[in-house]
């Protein structure tokens, strides 16, 4: 790996590596007013939320990486001590970048970048319209790092009241594909955190956990799991035994699936369209494939096994991977 001191070499450089690795980054699109009235609108990307009891987010307005001027931003949260901050979803996205642009602190940035300004409730600066996630805000502390250009003021806030879109929950939870929001990459790029972006892990909340280091030996030692895949096993709170194996595999190989093809070149597609349990019932049905060579056979069980989690199915995932252990 490379190494780089931050001292040794320039804020820009330092820039581009802290945005190229700490991302994606959640997107604060924030609104104050000046002291005298003049509305002001601008997104940044050091952002994120800090605690929920009160709920607290923070996020950086930076000072100009130019000449170590303060932004408007920052100079009207000092004054005001408010603000609100808007989620920023992809339909917005163009006009957030719009909203980026540095205009005198007298321009409007709703009135150059398109976006309608709606009343607030707690708070004096207005929100965007077009957010369907708004949070009223004050000014808890600003903790400023350093003098020079790109040093950061950390706008520490507690949130003082929500306005979110009925129609973005699903189940009273705010659903990643109807909210479709953005977050900043480095340079020029933007990750849009929907579709085949999103995935699920369980989260061990309230289980103990059996972990990597009651993972069985041979399991550990394969080439053909990765750090994920064995992550997924070590999420598991027991081992299933080889009662509760055999009674899952047999519940799988005595079902009638229409159309099963019992001919062992079926395996393959099965396994490529994501037929779990045919594959399955074809590998301990099938004749010619329980005389595979035990090498040809340990593949295809890996093989299963990784679909299987990739299918969140997890217990089928145990009963096929300690197949592999009696081999």
């Amino acid at each position: 790996m490379l190494t780089f001191d931050p001292k040794s070499i320039s804020v820009m450089e330092v820039q581009r590596l802290i945005q190229g690795g700490v991302a994606p980054r959640p997107i604060a699109l924030v609104s104050t007013l000046s002291e005298d009235g003049t509305p002001n609108l601008s997104p940044f990307s050091f952002f994120n939320v800090f605690g929920a009891n009160p709920p607290v987010v923070a996020f950086s307005a930076s000072r100009r990486g130019r000449d170590a001027t303060f932004k408007d931003t920052y100079n009207n949260l000092m004054a005001t001590k408010e603000c609100v901050i808007s989620a920023v979803t992809f339909e917005m996205v163009e006009q957030i970048s719009l909203a980026s642009a540095e205009y005198e602190s007298t321009v409007d940035e709703f009135v150059k970048s398109g976006l309608s300004k709606v009343d607030s409730t707690f708070v004096r600066p207005f929100g965007v319209k077009e957010s369907p996630f708004r949070m009223e805000c004050r000014l808890h502390q600003m903790v400023s790092v350093g003098e020079g250009g790109a040093a950061a003021n950390i706008a520490i806030c507690e949130v003082i009241g929500f306005h979110v879109a009925e129609d973005i929950f699903t189940n009273s939870v705010i659903d990643p594909q109807k909210i479709d929001l953005v977050a900043r990459m480095s340079g020029d790029y933007y990750c849009r955190a929907s579709g085949s972006a999103i995935f699920e892990v369980e989260k061990p909340v309230g289980k103990k956990c059996i972990g990597f280091d009651n993972l069985p030996a041979f399991m550990l030692n394969s080439h053909s799991f990765t750090g994920n895949e064995l992550g997924a096993f070590a999420n598991s709170e027991f081992i299933p035994d080889n009662s509760e194996n055999r009674q899952l595999i047999l519940s799988i190989t005595s079902k009638e699936f229409p159309g099963f093809e019992k001919n062992s070149a079926s395996i393959n597609r099965y396994l490529r369209r994501n037929e779990l349990e045919k594959a399955v019932k074809l590998i301990f049905t099938n004749e010619e494939i329980k005389n595979y060579p035990k090498e040809k056979r340990v593949k295809l069980l890996e093989q299963a096994t990784k679909l299987a989690l990739h299918l969140k199915k997890i217990d089928i995932a145990w009963a096929l991977v300690l197949e592999v252990e009696k081999l």
